[in-house]
Formats: C-alpha cells, sequence, structure tokens
C-alpha cells in the first residue's frame, strides 16, 4: 500500500512524540503498519508518502534511481538571474556541493491554502516564490541552499515526487495511491 499524505505545517514525520508536544503522523487515521518514505520537517509541508511495504523506501529514497522531487519556497526578498544560477549548478553546504537541480521563479504566487501561523508579513522587504526541482534530498537542503544565496526560506511545499502531484488534498488528508498512479512514482 502507497499513501499520499499532505503534510501540515508543524507536524513531525513520525508516529511517536519527539517530546516537543508538536503533532505526529498518529493524529491522521492512517491503516496500522505503515511508515513514512522520507521526512519533511515540521517547518516544511505538502506531499509525503507512507507505506506498509519496504519495497518502496528503498525505490524512492535511494538516489541511484534519482526521483525528482519539487519544492515551492516562498524566500525573503527577489533573487536575481545570478542566485538562480548558483542554486541551479549546486552550492555548497556544510562542507558538500548540492547536485545541480532545477529552478524557476513562480510568477504570479502559487494558489496556496493559508498557513497557521501565517508568514510574516514585513512592508520593505519583498518574497517571492520559486520551484526548485531536486534528485536528493539531505536534511532542510533546500532551506540551506536558498540561505546560502542569499534568500531566507520562508515557506517550503513538497508538490511533487517523480510524476505523483500532490493534487487536490488539504492540509491534514490524504489517500491511497492507486495502482496507476504508483507506475508515477516508480517511474515505469
Amino acid at each position: 500500500m502507497l499513501i499520499a499524505f499532505h503534510k501540515p505545517f508543524g507536524v513531525i514525520s513520525q508516529f511517536t512524540s519527539d517530546g516537543s508536544n508538536r503533532p505526529t503522523l498518529a493524529s491522521f487515521g492512517f491503516p496500522s503498519a505503515v511508515y513514512p518514505i522520507g521526512r519533511l520537517d515540521a517547518d516544511s509541508e505538502g506531499l509525503l508518502l507512507l507505506s506498509d511495504e519496504a519495497r518502496w523506501n528503498a525505490r524512492i529514497l535511494d538516489p541511484e534511481h534519482g526521483h525528482e522531487r519539487e519544492y515551492w519556497v516562498q524566500v525573503e526578498g527577489l533573487p536575481g538571474t545570478k542566485e538562480l544560477r548558483r542554486l541551479e549548478a549546486g552550492v555548497l553546504i556544510q562542507g558538500r556541493r548540492t547536485l545541480p537541480c532545477r529552478v524557476s521563479r513562480l510568477n504570479p504566487a502559487p494558489p496556496i491554502w493559508p498557513r497557521d501561523p501565517p508568514i510574516r508579513f514585513r512592508k520593505t522587504v519583498p518574497d517571492s516564490w520559486l520551484s526548485i526541482v531536486l534528485t536528493e534530498g539531505k536534511n532542510r537542503q533546500v532551506r540551506r541552499m536558498t540561505a546560502a544565496v542569499g534568500y531566507p526560506t520562508l515557506r517550503l511545499i513538497r508538490v511533487r515526487i517523480a510524476s505523483l502531484v500532490m493534487r487536490d488534498l488539504n492540509p491534514g488528508e490524504w489517500r491511497t495511491v492507486e495502482e496507476p498512479e504508483e507506475r508515477l512514482v516508480l517511474g515505469r
């Protein structure tokens, strides 16, 4: 079984508490014996896959398969072409260069749901939205990448894994991924 879940902001990607009183995956009524495939940190939102089959974990997370992950990223400021090209080429974070990726501006901003709590608004500092498509997924990688080029991440939403798109799931909703869609994730 493969499940697509729209992880809300503030939820940790595990079933047991980490002692912080933040909500866990146990709050959403998943079938027994499923576990998350990969993670989204508590400050990130969007598509998280869960499964009760080990084959999914290896197939999706193994960098050898190079599954794309697309993120919509709200950043503080208006990055120029030079900064976008730096992101695409790979930036140095924690002593390691990230793999090349695809980056584009989202203009107009994507139609998204309100977040609770909302992103801070500053009259004197504009913000903008980017689409960043990676084939790797290190801990807090997107946030570290945008910070490395001088544009801190304000909001981060994963909208796609391989060809599987989050679609119309609202925050906290989940659905079983049916057989034809499984092929989108496996790339067959």
